[in-house]
């Protein structure tokens, strides 16, 4: 067999890393770019009306006639700050309770079952209920994006406690420390980075926990306002709320990746001090 690896030209590392990075940088864009214009063509050369598939254009246009009239921040502000508040409430509780089934086994067995079959309920059909019971108000949006939130945070964060070595318990054992001690400086750092990866699951999550409230029930909101659109037959305001509905999971989404980087820098530098 002819080996030909010597007759190809081969670039340096650092060209290759250029490579990639632009790569990374511009792939996205170009695609999203080529993307709008086949589907401004295919609108186009389909001549559908308007009512059932918008061009991209016409939803540009309906994008920015949204922003001027002050109607898709008032309603964006009020999804963003269900999700945030929903998110945050609903990591809190299942970072609590799981913290206490990993470290008590026969709570976890009492617990676990009741948890798992919870999740067999489809959050939609449980939202009227709780519009129903909690009002159409934000109490109810919060606390279905709590929900939706809180079991993949509660996973990552028991099997983030369990994955901690035992030997660095005993470690901290010997060393007489509190348990205080032992959850600040052994067991959250060990579990940081899985805690961080449920997280990440829910920052998107929530988002359709509180579109999911809004449509059931709701007077302000993306939800609403898709609502509202589909009602008029406005299909390009519905692709207006739902383009931002993405940009925010994306902005949740990113934001959790900013804050694992921060806090998990030390991981960066460890793995740096292994390879000299």
């Amino acid at each position: 067999m002819i080996d030909l690896d010597h007759l190809l030209p081969k670039m340096p590392a650092g060209a290759t890393s250029r490579l990639v990075r632009l790569a990374r940088r511009w792939l996205l864009p170009i695609s999203l770019l080529l993307g709008v214009l086949a589907c401004q063509l295919l609108t186009t050369l389909a001549n559908l009306p308007a009512f059932i598939l918008p061009t991209p254009l016409l939803v540009t246009q309906r994008f920015i006639t949204a922003l001027q009239d002050g109607s898709l921040l008032y309603h964006g502000a009020a999804t963003l700050l269900e999700v945030v508040l929903g998110l945050a409430a609903g990591s809190a509780l299942a970072t609590l309770v799981g913290y206490l089934l990993a470290r008590s086994r026969v709570l976890d067995a009492l617990l676990s079952p009741y948890l798992v079959a919870s999740q067999a309920i489809p959050i939609v059909a449980i939202a009227p209920l709780l519009v129903i019971w909690f009002g159409p108000g934000m109490f109810s949006k919060v606390l279905i994006c709590s929900l939706i939130v809180f079991f993949p945070v509660l996973v990552n964060t028991v099997v983030g406690l369990r994955a901690v070595p035992e030997r660095l318990r005993a470690l901290m054992q010997s060393l007489h420390a509190s348990q205080w001690q032992t959850l600040r400086y052994l067991e959250a750092p060990s579990a940081l980075p899985v805690f961080l990866g449920g997280l990440r699951v829910g920052a998107t999550l929530s988002v359709i926990g509180a579109v999911v409230g809004e449509l059931v029930g709701s007077d302000r909101g993306l939800g609403f306002l898709v609502n509202v659109a589909r009602g008029q037959y406005d299909t390009a305001l519905v692709f207006v709320a739902v383009i931002t509905l993405i940009l925010m999971a994306l902005g949740l989404y990113g934001l959790v990746v900013l804050l694992e980087k921060r806090l998990l820098a030390w991981q960066t530098r460890e793995e740096t001090e292994e390879e000299w």
